[in-house]
């Protein structure tokens, strides 16, 4: 019996690896983030996809199909499980919590305390922005993934400046969210169009990920992880696990997400739910639901608490309850995955050379490293979509936080990198929603010599 896995890549590509004796599988999907790959997206069609794939099942021994792709994968996993009658994700709890708009919906019926005000954006790209609107703002697309495009705008010339794009950018935007919207509008007509922007009042706090997943309808929690942005913005500096909720709280969280999950019917798979917590006011704010794994958290999890989401996804694909699966020894008490930006776009980042990359890993030799060169062009939209330069990811764990730091510190300078651990006190300054952890092409990438 094999799996399926669609759109493996970076952290999928490591995790999904470590378990391919136990789970061997084949892959299907293409990058978006390298060519002649992501030239595919011209033609791509959901439904043609899937329908390819459930003609080679049989033939290629496929049983089970696994996807923590946000763009694509994780709604043709749901499709061609449902078509093949396998396990897996329902494709409607899927589309519920990906139309970002719709999710907003089901939220104010079952959890209004956690919502926000959030109104649909009633103007297309380019045109004249209506007057009228509460500033500031947080921006965002219906239907979008790797925090493009979302922001915090301050006034009326602001969003007007976030909504012109060139011919090119409207050509990649419109291809990103028409193959969703085709299923959308046959399987959630009552969402209304993807191919909008959302507005979402901001909301002050510290920013967090809870993880868990649902087997036969019951919700577990596996894990709430801390995001730290840089000072003064909502780009990621560092996850960290352990977090600092307390665990009151993060059964106050997992009670909102059961909410929600139970009203799309979320009876089966992954997910991660992305909140803030204002402790000032004592509220809990949701940023939206992820219908599949983080896989960024994977690592993290495996280190700390010996539990590895990805053999968890490979289970679920099977049917498998991941409440049988055995735990591995911790081999930290503390991990991270940091995020390297540059936040000047005339600035020169310089990748690592493969004799820094060799002295990372004899250092420390369960590290994890992601590089991500761009040419000019490439940097550039990433500062107008994104608002900075993501370069490198670097993963460590240690035997407690304070050692982690020192160990961070030691790694960077190793890499030739700042060390990301600049601090702000989050929770008394507001800033928008951010989006998932992001998910580019890892161009340079080293596997850890043991995880």
């Amino acid at each position: 019996m094999r799996t399926l896995v669609l759109f493996n890549y970076d952290w999928d590509q490591v995790g999904f690896a470590r378990n391919a004796a136990a789970y061997p599988f084949d892959e299907a999907g293409f990058d978006l983030f390298s060519f002649p790959s992501n030239a595919q997206l011209a033609w791509f069609d959901l439904t043609r996809f899937v329908n390819r794939l459930a003609k080679q099942a049989k033939r290629r021994g496929w049983t089970a199909v696994v996807s923590n792709h946000e763009q694509f994968g994780a709604l043709a996993a749901a499709l061609l499980a449902e078509r093949m009658g396998w396990p897996g994700t329902s494709v409607d709890a899927v589309l519920a919590c990906q139309h970002k708009l719709y999710a907003r919906q089901i939220l104010a019926q079952v959890c209004p305390s956690a919502n926000c005000d959030f109104a649909p954006l009633n103007t297309a790209y380019g045109e004249s922005i209506p007057p009228g609107l509460t500033y500031p703002a947080f921006v965002k697309p219906i239907k979008a993934a790797f925090s493009v495009l979302a922001r915090t705008v301050h006034n009326r010339d602001e969003l007007q400046a976030h909504t012109r794009f060139g011919w090119w950018e409207l050509w990649v935007i419109r291809h990103l969210v028409e193959p969703f919207e085709r299923i959308a509008q046959k399987r959630l007509p009552q969402a209304g169009s993807a191919h909008n922007l959302l507005l979402e009042q901001p909301m002050p706090g510290a920013q967090y990920n809870l993880d868990g997943y649902v087997f036969d309808g019951a919700v577990h929690l596996v894990g709430v992880v801390d995001a730290v942005h840089y000072p003064g913005t909502q780009a990621f500096m560092r996850f960290e696990f352990p977090g600092s909720l307390s665990e009151t709280l993060q059964l106050r969280a997992l009670e909102v997400a059961q909410q929600f999950l139970r009203k799309v019917g979320f009876t089966h798979g992954l997910f991660n739910m992305e909140f803030f917590y204002a402790a000032a006011s004592d509220r809990l704010g949701v940023i939206e639901f992820n219908p599949r794994m983080a896989s960024q958290f994977s690592d993290l999890y495996l280190r700390v608490l010996g539990i590895d989401l990805h053999h968890i996804s490979l289970a679920l694909a099977r049917n498998i309850d991941p409440a049988r699966l055995p735990q591995i020894t911790p081999s930290a008490g503390s991990a991270a995955s940091f995020v390297y930006r540059s936040f000047e776009p005339g600035a020169l980042v310089v990748q690592p050379t493969l004799a820094q990359q060799s002295a990372l890993h004899a250092a420390f030799p369960d590290a994890l490293m992601f590089g991500f060169p761009k040419g000019p062009g490439e940097i550039a939209r990433d500062f107008k979509w994104l608002g900075s330069y993501r370069y490198g990811i670097v993963h460590l764990a240690a035997a407690d936080a304070q050692q982690l730091r020192l160990d961070c510190e030691r790694a960077s300078a190793l890499l030739g990198w700042p060390t990301p651990y600049a601090e702000w006190p989050c929770d008394t300054s507001p800033v928008g929603l951010a989006s998932a952890p992001t998910k580019a092409k890892a161009r340079v990438a080293l596997e850890p010599a043991a995880v």
